[in-house]
């Protein structure tokens, strides 16, 4: 129950930061950047200021679908960010630069989570699958193995989501220090994209603790069951 209350508790702060995220880029898209950059012309810059040339920056459809492709070295810009020239532009902009540095320099992190990423896509594929079929052999049977391999394959999506959370935060900082030391936002804007990227941050983290909390909860209907055998 401990276990379910908590799941419970992560979901509800999950939805809070969520709103959050949305509110805050909502508010900074309305803060004009007073270079007049655009988010294109930001990313474009950090590229090369930090001599990364093999990089493309290309709009994506949709609103906070920005990300950065390691496989086809390219910046996704989404609608929201790609032509706008605000401070919550500027902070995915140059966040997902961030990435592409990160990348450049051979980020031990971001090379674990590539590395991870094929392992993942195919437990995720799986997952829901051998959890159910699991559950439904141990409950008539007793027999503990096909839910052990789900559990597994649910450890391995919770340690994806644990790796991706230093990514994420050395790129915003990477992000952040950037547009500081180049002087391509002023104070008060770069306390806005801060913020901005904190909040981002942050529905990566709710994320990875909701995914911990899921895998102890499978972990305990197992344990469970072996004390009802005992």
């Amino acid at each position: 129950m401990m276990v379910i209350l908590i799941s419970g508790i992560i979901f509800i702060i999950s939805m809070i930061v969520q709103v959050q995220l949305k509110t805050k880029f909502e508010k900074y898209s309305k803060t004009r950047l007073s270079n007049g950059m655009s988010g294109k012309e930001i990313a474009e810059k950090m590229l090369r200021d930090n001599g990364i040339t093999d990089v493309n920056v290309i709009s994506t459809p949709g609103m906070l679908t920005d990300h950065y492709n390691p496989v086809n070295k390219t910046v996704n810009l989404s609608e929201g960010v790609y032509n706008r020239r605000s401070t919550a532009a500027a902070a995915v902009a140059a966040h997902e630069c961030g990435h592409a540095v990160q990348h450049a320099v051979g980020y031990s992190m971001l090379q674990l989570r590539s590395k991870l990423v094929p392992i993942v896509s195919i437990s995720t594929n799986l997952l829901q699958w051998v959890l159910l079929a699991g559950i439904s052999i141990m409950a008539f049977s007793g027999n503990i193995l096909v839910l052990g391999i789900g559990i597994m394959l649910f450890a391995i999506t919770t340690l994806f989501a644990f790796v991706t959370l230093p990514v994420e935060y050395d790129a915003s900082n990477r992000a952040l220090q950037w547009l500081e030391n180049n002087h391509i936002v002023e104070p008060s804007e770069h306390d806005e994209c801060k913020d901005a990227l904190k909040w981002a941050a942050r529905t990566y983290l709710v994320s990875a603790l909701g995914s911990l909390a899921q895998l102890i909860y499978f972990i305990m209907i197992l344990l469970g069951n072996n004390r009802r055998n005992d």
